[in-house]
């Protein structure tokens, strides 16, 4: 007997939540439709649901996107990195609590149990109406170096898949991997491993219109933000796949209805109301984004994050800070729209000739990053702006100065960062020389709050 699947799946929403009531209303709908038309239909997520950009979010600790996902019912969903390193660990390990779907990750353990996470399954294994035997897998990307600054222990996938195919081994007709992974990745695994059946992917916001057939695995994909919605059909008879076919619909091609707008609105204005209500300091004046003011926010920032860092060194790049901040009452709202990032902070030792060296990289693309838009690896802004030092200065004849003495090049010093220095390609002595400490258990928005909350108590 034949057994007609569909799987409809997104990725990487990354709280775009205006796309929402779209992406909510077609699942749902479309799911009613193919069960009337005698379709078996899963519906999976492939990570990175939530954003802390989104104030909804960063109120709710991600659980009002739990909230949202619970509309749909699942079949399953992995996290991706905004999931796993967006929230301190105490925040993940209830981030599910309240969840209506399976939470696939075969790749994470926690390291203080080396055990899988309570709320995750390694892989589960569903049987339709009709008795096909799908297995799931889930795996995440498994940031070696940062995982661990939370107490989280990531898997090579090639050591996951080792360990748990074997497992499903005469148990499924079919494997599906739900890959938060890249593009690059799923390739691979496709050419490497004919027990993946269909690869759906995420993380690089790759977009398949219609699929990729690559060796024995149909690779599918979204895109990012909500812009697309995927639907993979395959036909399976006996056990075996007879025939697969994927595809992607533009989500703002769907029909809006009336309350669409109220409800986005709604998303917003709830998550700023609450993070209003978290008074954080109290601003004798306004500080200003422009480098020519006397008041300027770069010089609070710099001092948060040699607060933050135990450092009297800093660099800090002005694109941080999207507007001026007014005098009067700070709250959370205010500076989660300042700063919305997901960049942390980070200390870092160099010897005197290796932060010569970083200087020169600064001057040299100071240019070039002025007007760049930067994407990714946790900023959220849009130009990147200007590097500003504390403690550093270059004179006119090109001399490093540090606290208004010659940089000793033998000398090790200490200077206050920031993790996206670290990951973006224009600073490379900080990856090669540097020694350097992240720490993940705070963003430098709660950095920057901290910091003026001591200073300007309200």
């Amino acid at each position: 007997m034949s057994d007609k699947i569909s799987i409809l799946h997104t990725n990487d929403l990354h709280s775009h939540l205006e796309r929402w009531p779209k992406i909510r209303r077609y699942l749902l709908t479309r799911k009613r439709q193919l069960i009337r038309d005698k379709r078996s239909v899963l519906m999976f997520d492939i990570g990175d649901f939530i954003d802390r950009q989104h104030p909804l979010t960063e109120a709710t600790n991600g659980q009002a996107n739990i909230n949202l996902m619970n509309e749909i019912g699942y079949d399953g969903v992995t996290i991706g990195n905004n999931e796993g390193l967006g929230l301190n660990h105490e925040q993940l390990n209830h981030l599910y609590d309240h969840a209506n779907f399976s939470v696939i990750l075969g790749n994470m353990t926690d390291k203080q149990t080396q055990e899988q996470p309570d709320w995750a399954l390694p892989y589960k294994i569903i049987t339709t109406p009709k008795g096909t035997r799908i297995g799931v897998l889930g795996f995440t990307a498994p940031f070696e170096l940062t995982y661990p600054l939370l107490g989280w222990q990531p898997e090579d996938v090639d050591h996951a898949l080792a360990r748990l195919l074997p497992q499903l081994a005469g148990k499924t007709d079919i494997n599906v991997l739900l890959s938060h992974l890249g593009l690059q990745m799923d390739r691979y695994l496709a050419e490497r491993y004919s027990e993946l059946q269909v690869i759906i992917g995420a993380h690089t916001h790759h977009l398949l219109a219609y699929g990729e057939k690559h060796a024995n695995s149909m690779l599918a994909a979204a895109g990012r933000y909500g812009d697309h919605i995927g639907r993979i059909d395959l036909e399976v008879q006996d056990g075996k796949l007879l025939n697969i076919q994927a595809r992607t619909l533009t989500t703002d091609d769907l029909p809006a209805v009336r309350n669409d707008e109220v409800e986005i609105n709604g998303y917003q204005a709830s998550g700023e109301e609450q993070l209003t209500k978290n008074v954080v300091a109290y601003l004798p004046e306004d500080y200003h984004i422009d480098l020519n003011f006397d008041h300027r926010l770069i010089d609070l920032g710099l001092a948060a994050l040699e607060e933050r860092t135990q450092t009297d060194i800093a660099m800090l790049s002005t694109g941080m800070f999207l507007h001026d901040l007014p005098a009067g009452v700070v709250t959370a709202n205010d500076l989660h729209a300042l700063l919305p990032h997901a960049v942390h902070p980070m200390r870092s030792i160099l010897k005197g000739a290796d932060l010569w060296r970083l200087v020169q990289e600064v001057i040299k693309n100071q240019r070039f990053l002025q007007s760049a838009h930067v994407k990714g690896m946790g900023f959220r802004g849009n130009l990147w702006g200007t590097v500003v030092w504390d403690g550093i200065e270059v004179t006119d004849a090109g001399d490093v100065l540090v606290h208004n003495q010659p940089i000793d090049y033998e000398a090790h010093y200490t200077i206050g960062a920031l993790d996206h220095y670290y990951f973006i390609p224009y600073f490379p002595t900080f990856e090669i020389m540097g020694q350097n400490t992240m720490s993940y258990d705070t963003v430098l928005r709660e950095d920057f709050a901290n910091y003026l909350h001591k200073k300007f108590a309200p």
